[in-house]
């Protein structure tokens, strides 16, 4: 079964520090985690009363680390999932593209789109042959990618670095 302690040196591999790029659709971020993420988790980090960037900019690795756990690895169930190479990706396209990243397998695999992991999605991603699951996940991904700039060219600017990191993940299962 996959473990975290394997996705989370690859998180910390492509996610800095605090980047505020106005052209960013996520909006301002800090070790990949987004501000509206933050704020949808309700912590106030510096105790002012409220929850905003600055907050979010003090944020550490744990931090991060315990919301990748709670919010992004265990939503796609992936302590469940046989295939590390899957997990991973799996949970990093959640982390950079919210539900996407949960439908789109959904619909490969045949089983409900809904956006929510169960264990029927678990049963079918489980029993399909991994390695070319993978790599169709990963034609998809890079189809998302490209999809998003063709619908909004000001996205171009990330394309590059998008690719890369979706080309890192190799089959190692």
């Amino acid at each position: 079964m996959a473990k975290i302690e394997k996705l989370i040196p690859i998180i910390f591999k492509w996610e800095g520090g605090a980047v505020n790029d106005p052209t960013d659709k996520g909006g301002a971020t800090n070790m990949g985690l987004t501000l509206s993420t933050w704020k949808s988790m309700g912590y106030d980090k510096d105790g002012d009363g409220d929850i905003d960037i600055n907050d979010l900019n003090i944020a550490t690795k744990q931090d991060v680390i315990n919301i990748l756990r709670k919010h992004y690895w265990n939503r796609w169930l992936a302590d469940t999932i046989t295939s590390q190479s899957i997990a991973n990706f799996l949970v990093d396209w959640l982390w950079n593209s919210g539900s996407y990243a949960i439908k789109v397998p959904q619909r490969m695999l045949g089983v409900k789109v809904d956006g929510l992991v169960g264990s029927k999605t678990i049963a079918q991603l489980n029993s399909v042959n991994a390695r070319n699951f993978f790599n169709a996940l990963k034609a998809e991904r890079i189809a998302f990618v490209n999809n998003i700039v063709k619908n909004d060219p000001t996205q171009d600017k990330f394309i590059k670095g998008w690719l890369n990191r979706i080309n890192s993940f190799v089959y190692a299962d």
